[in-house]
């Protein structure tokens, strides 16, 4: 199979990441109703939709938002804010949709912690966009930087590059299952399942980025980078609490 992966149906080209991306959305948000069907769920029916509403519109603002700002603009032009309407970034999402769901939690008053339930949804969804990103090849601006190393692959431009895709799916697997473990053998509080996906996937992100062509702005550090440490600022506290427990 060559990649980019373009397959066709009936003459027309068919963007596969763009298929696996609206396929994700809708596999991980099933997969969500089962596990909350499934579940002891203490957040009503109502406040559990607020929620869900505050985390999309968060998403869809951070998404683009942190995905502009990777590589910003200075000159406005129709061009540039049809780019803006079109990049976007999970990790965006990701900090987006923790701040949606807390500005939506303050406006219904909602005190419990509502993000254990979306963990596993969201790493198989990002697990399934991340085929896609891989199929695509050089074509999604999620390719690794050159590399003589045995890891090499010719994503689509005859230069052999690390496959940061492929490491992604392989850190989610091993995140799934980790997090599976944890849930299992630990009484965990409320709320702290999503805290360490959160901490443990944006500290994944923060040492792959060195792998990709991205441009560095302060202090070495990437847009996504200086996200990854604005999320640890914000889970500070429970880094410590944890680093204080294991020892």
């Amino acid at each position: 199979m060559l990649i980019p992966f373009e397959p066709q149906l009936f003459g027309f080209n068919i963007n596969i990441h763009l298929v696996l991306e609206y396929l994700a959305f809708f596999i991980a948000y099933r997969y969500y109703v089962v596990l909350r069907r499934n579940s002891n769920d203490t957040i009503s029916s109502n406040n559990r939709l607020s929620i869900i509403l505050g985390a999309a519109l968060g998403a869809l603002v951070g998404s683009r938002l942190i995905g502009f700002l990777e590589n910003p603009m200075i000159e406005f032009s129709k061009e540039i804010f049809i780019h803006l309407l079109n990049t976007k970034t999970i990790m965006g999402g990701l900090f987006g949709g923790l701040l949606g769901v807390e500005f939506a939690k303050k406006r219904i008053n909602e005190m419990q912690s509502s993000g254990d339930l979306f963990v596993f949804p969201i790493i198989l969804g990002i697990f399934i966009g991340r085929i896609g990103c891989f199929l695509s090849g050089t074509n999604e601006f999620t390719y690794g930087i050159e590399t003589t190393s045995v890891f090499g692959m010719n994503l689509g431009d005859g230069v052999l590059r690390h496959p940061t895709s492929l490491y992604e799916l392989a850190f989610l697997i091993i995140l799934f299952f980790s997090l599976k473990h944890i849930q299992k053998r630990n009484s965990l509080k409320s709320g702290d399942l999503f805290k360490w996906f959160m901490v443990l996937y944006f500290g994944f992100r923060f040492f792959i980025e060195f792998l990709k062509p991205n441009v560095f702005y302060i202090l070495g550090l990437s847009t996504i980078q200086l996200l990854c440490v604005i999320c640890w600022f914000y889970y500070s506290k429970f880094i410590i609490q944890n680093i204080k427990y294991a020892r």
